[in-house]
């Protein structure tokens, strides 16, 4: 049997990369799958290349209107949520101390923190005891790396939020974990110099990056039965990078 097989599930900035790769999976395991991105034109082809059991609803993680609409739109087309996958973020590794401007901060924050905070809040009320919240983290969140200052402290806080909800939503079986991505292999590393991406591939210690499907089956891990006893949890998955 498909293992979301009948479940209602939300990713939400799923128009390419990871998240995308996590919807396709989590569809044909079964699930009913909402997706959101910002740009219309991407997210209808992001519904397209899903192909079916897939809603897309555009919407900016970081614009509270655009998430109790989304929220709307579940409740009024199938009342309840049994998985859902924050992933909507943005990164930057280009911002030292000393060169962070307020734009910068915001933006990261806005999305990666307030963002993760207030879908989970606007979509809480429609989650069905047992159900599977997957914030999207970092393995950068424990690691110092130079010019990321910002961007790892937004996902560091992600990770504690996953500790506290997960002891305050004990009391309705709802599981609350992070997936950690390392380095992936997704259109961002198309556009960086071939001799920094062999210097990030030599550091991985499984020597390559992971790919988009790598972290579709890590979500899928957790948002399964298969991890029915796990909460409060941080999954990495980097290639062994940040843990050995």
């Amino acid at each position: 049997m498909p293992k979301l097989d009948g479940k209602v599930a939300v990713i939400t900035g799923a128009t390419s990369g990871m998240a995308l790769a996590t919807a396709k999976l989590f569809v044909t395991e079964g699930a009913h799958v909402y997706i959101t991105g910002r740009d219309r034109q991407r997210l209808d082809e992001a519904v397209a290349a899903i192909g079916h059991n897939v809603t897309g609803v555009q919407a900016d993680s970081g614009n509270l209107d655009d998430l109790a609409r989304l929220a709307e739109t579940v409740r009024e087309h199938h009342g309840r949520v049994d998985v859902l996958f924050a992933s909507a973020g943005v990164a930057s590794v280009s911002d030292p101390l000393g060169s962070i401007t307020p734009d910068t901060f915001d933006a990261l924050v806005g999305v990666n923190f307030r963002g993760t905070v207030f879908t989970v809040q606007y979509l809480l009320p429609l989650m069905s005891d047992g159900a599977s919240i997957i914030l999207n983290g970092t393995n950068s969140a424990t690691k110092g790396i130079p010019g990321a200052g910002v961007y790892s402290a937004s996902k560091a806080a992600v990770r504690s939020l996953a500790r506290t909800w997960a002891a305050e939503l004990k009391v309705r079986g709802i599981r609350v974990n992070v997936v950690s991505p390392g380095s992936i292999d997704t259109a961002l590393f198309s556009t960086v110099p071939p001799e920094f991406r062999e210097q990030i591939t030599a550091a991985i210690p499984l020597g390559r990056l992971g790919t988009s499907e790598e972290i579709g089956a890590a979500a899928l891990f957790l948002a399964s039965s298969d991890a029915s006893f796990i909460t409060g949890a941080n999954l990495v998955v980097d290639g062994g990078f940040s843990q050995i």
